[in-house]
């Protein structure tokens, strides 16, 4: 009798042992990381700076063709009223940067996966479907390091 209550109270010391830091870890993950701060406020003249990324999607104006959107990764800003936030707790972090003419578009495509720096002239938060950015900047050029 005092063999069997000896093996099962060391068969429960072991799962005990195998449990708690499961359950330290579990509690240690669901906790909220505390709350970020909005972004710094980003205005017309000003440089927003981040890595280039390009993706091809479907240009409904145009039938269907694919075309290249280039997009910029950024810290997270602020945009003026009244997008403000952009419905984001923080601002945006990513930001289209709209082609007015393919010389823009092939001055983009040198930079893809690099990090550049355009003057924001025009910036808005993303309102149409097909948009794959938090925000939109419609007028804008780069600037040269």
């Amino acid at each position: 009798m005092t063999k069997l209550f000896a093996t099962r109270s060391a068969l429960v010391a072991t799962m005990l042992l195998l449990v708690t830091p499961a359950i330290a870890a579990a509690q240690q993950e669901s906790e909220a990381p505390p709350p970020s701060k909005p972004g710094k406020p980003i205005s017309a003249g000003e440089v927003l700076s981040g890595e280039l990324n390009a993706m091809k999607i479907r240009d409904v104006k145009n039938a269907g063709k694919r075309v290249a959107m280039y997009q910029i990764t950024s810290e997270p800003r602020r945009l003026p009223a009244p997008n403000g936030l952009c419905d984001l707790e923080t601002g945006p972090e990513t930001f289209q940067l709209v082609t007015s003419s393919d010389a823009q578009a092939s001055q983009l495509k040198s930079f893809v996966g690099k990090e550049i720096s355009v003057k924001v002239d025009e910036v808005a938060c993303a309102s149409d479907p097909g948009q794959m950015s938090e925000a939109v900047v419609t007028k804008w050029s780069l600037v040269k390091k």
